[in-house]
């Protein structure tokens, strides 16, 4: 059987030209190395080199042989890469930006993907808004964030992973929900804390505006949750998003009833992050993007 130390052998025999040369190129005796190109040509029944001299000639063999051990040679280091990179994912620490409401999207999910998968790997999930998480990447504070978009993208690689459609839900039937109508509509709404910076927010308000009418929310939250509980006591209504509607399907007071915007809004998530990643955070990222990009099929569905 061909192996890797003679291989090795022979490239730095075919190298240097002699035996002896290889041999302190290796940093071993040259009887080691001439037996392992011996028990080479042995294997394929050729002959690798024409002794003259002092030194070697390589055959016409040697020649056709060398490009095939050089390919095997760099498969085995780059394999070596490979596992190392590994090996760094499974002790590295991940620490990822994310939105408001990912705890509907990715939380517990990602976590128990990474964890199952690399059980060495730290996970630490910060933030409370893509605003708060996009100014830490930028700063160079994470490497990574799940945000919503537009971002201001200069130096940042920004990927997109879902779709949502933000709906008005409360407990009275309803057809598609004009801007006129919204801004009539005694609303809660989340996200207090940030809703000079929120998406949504502003996604909200530009809405109106074009239609010559203001957000003025009668009742202002931080979690979407309890907009959602505020709403089923019939205190007001509000706008989620539907990713959301999905995942708390079992959890909704059932009274609760949601229908279209019109025009439809929708808000984008994506990937957001610097020129470099670890491997650790790469490997974050695939999953989490993996996990959004379903919930956006079944959403659709």
């Amino acid at each position: 059987m061909t192996t890797l130390h003679q291989l090795r052998c022979f490239l730095s025999t075919f190298e240097h030209g002699s035996f002896t040369a290889a041999a302190t190129a290796l940093g071993y005796a040259q009887p080691s190395v001439s037996e392992q190109v011996r028990l080479l040509e042995q294997h394929l029944d050729v002959s690798l080199f024409l002794r003259v001299g002092r030194g070697v000639v390589p055959t016409e063999a040697a020649l056709a042989l060398r490009p095939h051990a050089l390919a095997a040679i760099a498969a085995v280091d780059e394999a070596g890469r490979a596992v190392a990179a590994v090996r760094e994912m499974l002790t590295g620490t991940v620490r990822l930006g994310l939105f408001g409401t990912a705890r509907f999207y990715l939380g517990a999910d990602l976590v128990a993907d990474v964890l199952e998968r690399h059980p060495g790997v730290r996970v630490e999930l910060i933030g409370q808004n893509s605003a708060e998480v996009l100014d830490h990447v930028r700063r160079g504070r994470l490497e990574a964030a799940v945000a919503a978009v537009p971002v201001a993208d200069e130096g940042l690689s920004v990927t997109p992973v879902l779709r949502d459609e933000l709906v008005f839900v409360s407990t009275e039937p309803s057809g598609p929900v004009t801007p006129e109508q919204l801004a009539e509509r005694p609303l809660v709404l989340p996200n207090v804390s940030w809703r000079e910076e929120d998406a949504t927010r502003r996604t909200l308000t530009s809405t109106l505006q074009a239609a010559g009418r203001v957000l003025r929310p009668r009742v202002e939250v931080e979690d979407p949750e309890m907009a959602l509980e505020i709403a089923a006591r019939g205190l007001a209504a509000t706008v989620t998003w539907r990713g959301v509607l999905h995942r708390l399907a079992d959890r909704l007071p059932g009274n609760l009833r949601w229908a279209p915007l019109d025009p439809p809004l929708h808000d984008t998530f994506a990937i957001v992050h610097g020129p470099a990643l670890s491997p650790a955070t790469r490997m974050v990222l695939e999953l989490a993007s993996a996990r959004m990009r379903a919930l956006e099929a079944q959403v659709r569905r």
